[in-house]
């Protein structure tokens, strides 16, 4: 996976966070179609069926401290804190008959709701 330049505040998530070709175009489609730069943010927070809760959104710009990489001009950006709990993980984009959607296969994860978009530890 090529990485993106990084500044002296910006880290690489070669190794960390995977973002699926998939789930690349999927962002680059999303961002085009709002006139916004193909970046997205994954963070966790509290909350959902089982704990903790995926939370996608486009972003202008990564911000300090932030882990970004990169497939095929699309970044993924995920704060510190987040890093933690999804480290070593992949994000997908799924199509099926129940809809589509970013699926994130965490390794840390110890369980999942049936929706897959929270989890424990």
């Amino acid at each position: 996976m090529p990485l993106v330049p990084c500044g002296p505040i910006y880290q690489s998530m070669s190794l960390t966070v995977n973002l699926t070709e998939a789930a690349a175009k999927r962002v680059a489609s999303i961002a085009e179609r709002q006139g916004k730069a193909p970046v997205l943010r994954l963070a966790v927070e509290g909350g959902g069926c089982s704990g903790f809760q995926y939370k996608f959104a486009l972003a202008d710009a990564p911000e300090a401290n932030d882990s970004v990489a990169t497939r095929n001009g699309v970044s993924l950006i995920v704060d510190p804190t987040s890093l933690d709990l999804i480290a070593g993980a992949e994000v997908d984009y799924v199509e099926s008959l129940g809809g589509a959607a970013f699926r994130v296969t965490n390794p840390k994860a110890a369980s999942g709701c049936g929706c897959g978009s929270s989890f424990s530890i």
